[in-house]
Parts: structure tokens; sequence; C-alpha cells
């Protein structure tokens, strides 16, 4: 009896397995890749104000009295609130070993986002005048930023689809309805420079210090499509 439940059970198992295998869709699955170059309008300033000395009040005092200039400098200048952010703050106590004294560091770190590539020039001078003693970087963007990386989406799905179709046609199939499909990463590269920098009006800033160049968004994905 056991037996022939045993033959009953394998026989009812390997029904299974014959009809996952037929309902099996042939496919292919490829990757494809979706890049677009944009010319940035907008620009993130990563600026530190940093002041030293032997008294902790005064060295922080100091930095305080800059932070606040600056703000209401760039507020001045139009510069929107929710534009203006501060990363951090820190008053650090150093010992020096040599002449066994102890020293502070006070320092700011403000992110400052300007809507108008055109206004960097005038707007780091102001802020330098202002008080502001370190840049730590300059980061370019685009206003448009969610509609480039739309954009590159689908000419993924586009590239997937054009390297699908070759291998079929290899095979002398073609490619149906899409099966599945996942995004592997979508990036936001640093941009190539150019030659040619910014032009500046004459009125606004004498010297040029920045190039944008242009801004490579470009986004990878997984397709898969049927096969017939």
């Amino acid at each position: 009896m056991k037996s022939i439940l045993i033959l009953f059970a394998a026989l009812g198992t390997f029904a299974v397995q014959a009809q996952q295998i037929n309902n099996i869709t042939p496919a292919v699955t490829v990757n494809g890749e979706g890049t677009i170059k944009v010319i940035p309008d907008e620009v993130v300033i990563k600026s530190r104000i940093e002041h030293d000395g032997e008294d902790a009040q005064l060295v922080k005092k100091q930095n305080d009295e800059v932070v606040d200039a600056v703000i209401k400098y760039l507020k001045s200048q139009g510069v929107p609130e929710k534009n203006i952010q501060t990363d951090y703050v820190n008053l650090n106590k150093n010992y020096n070993y040599d002449n066994k004294t102890y020293s502070y560091v006070a320092n700011q770190a403000i992110s400052i986002k300007l809507d108008d590539l055109k206004n960097y020039e005038k707007i780091m001078s102001g802020l330098l005048k202002a008080g502001l003693n370190r840049i730590d970087g300059v980061q370019f963007k685009s206003s448009k930023m969610e509609s480039y990386m739309a954009e590159a989406r689908k000419k993924a799905v586009i590239d997937a689809k054009s390297k699908a179709t070759d291998y079929a046609n290899a095979l002398g199939q073609s490619i149906g309805k899409a099966i599945s499909i996942s995004e592997l990463e979508t990036n936001n590269f640093p941009p190539m420079y150019r030659m040619n920098e910014m032009k500046a009006s004459s009125d606004v800033m004498e010297q040029e210090t920045i190039a944008p160049g242009e801004l490579e968004i470009k986004t990878k994905v997984t397709v898969a499509f049927e096969l017939k």
C-alpha cells in the first residue's frame, strides 16, 4: 500500500514539474542604458566659516558674527531661506604638546543654493567681503532634474528593446511584450568641464572662476521580453 502511495506521489510530482516546464515563457533578458547631458543652471556652494584662538568664547563670538553677516547678505540678495542650510557647527579644543597650551577652533558649514548660476560670481564676492573664509567645493545642478531623469529612463528602455530585437533577429525570432523591468542604477555624474567658461557681464564680475560644463544623467535597467 505504501509503495502505491509513493508511486502516485512521484507521478504527481513529475506531472507538476512537466506542467511548470510547459508554462515557462521563452524570454530574452537584456540591460539598457540611457544617458542625458544637460547644461546646469543651479549651483550649490559648500562654504565654511572658521576662526581659531586661545579664548573659546571669543572664537565662538567671532564665528557667530561672520555667520550672521553671511546670512544677512544672502537674504539681501534675494536668496530664499530654504536655500541656506547649516550643515554642522563645531567648537573644538586642541592641545599643543610643544608649548603645552590649549587653543580653540570654531567652524560652521553652510550650504548655499543659487537658483541662477549667473549670480555665482557676484554672490561669491559678497560672501568673502562678509567674512566667509573657506569654500569646500561647488556642485552643479539642474532645475529640471526629475524631467531629465525620466527622459534617461525612457532612453534606457528603448536601448534595451533594441538590444533584445537584435538578439531575437539573430535567432530568426521576434520579441513580444515586456515581462519584467527593473532599474539597476541612476547616477548624476560630476560635470565634464568644457573649454568655454561661463560668460559674465562686465558690471557684475571681473573674472570667470568656474566652468559649469555638463551634467551627465545616466540610468541602467534590466528588461525581460517575451521571445516568439
